[in-house]
């Protein structure tokens, strides 16, 4: 994949997932707000040429990978055994594997 076609996953990853958690957060609280929230600002850090981050985009998009990784881990802690049997649960946490996965390339690619 070249780099603008991961840049087009990014965003459609991202968007997906923040969605989600924002839509849910209209019935389960704040915490889906914040994570949503979360996962847009970093998406304009990792794309947007933002001059404070200049040189640093290495650094937000680690940050956004551990993001997501912890965002995954804390849905299978809190929910435990319950969390296989909620579709939408696990058909996001799909979707931030592949917005890890994205991100990884991206770097990588970005990089050379």
């Amino acid at each position: 994949m070249n780099l603008s076609t991961l840049r087009i996953a990014m965003v459609v990853l991202t968007v997906a997932t923040a969605g989600i958690h924002l839509v849910l957060s209209a019935t389960a609280g704040l915490m889906f707000l914040l994570n949503g929230l979360g996962y847009l600002a970093l998406l304009a850090a990792a794309l947007a040429p933002l001059p404070f981050l200049a040189g640093r985009q290495a650094l937000v998009h680690y940050a956004f990978m551990a993001y997501t990784a912890v965002t995954i881990v804390a849905y299978f802690a809190v929910n435990g055994g319950e969390a296989f049997g909620n579709p939408l649960g696990l058909a996001t946490k799909v979707v931030e594997v592949l917005l890890i996965a994205a991100l990884w390339l991206h770097l990588q690619r970005s990089a050379r």
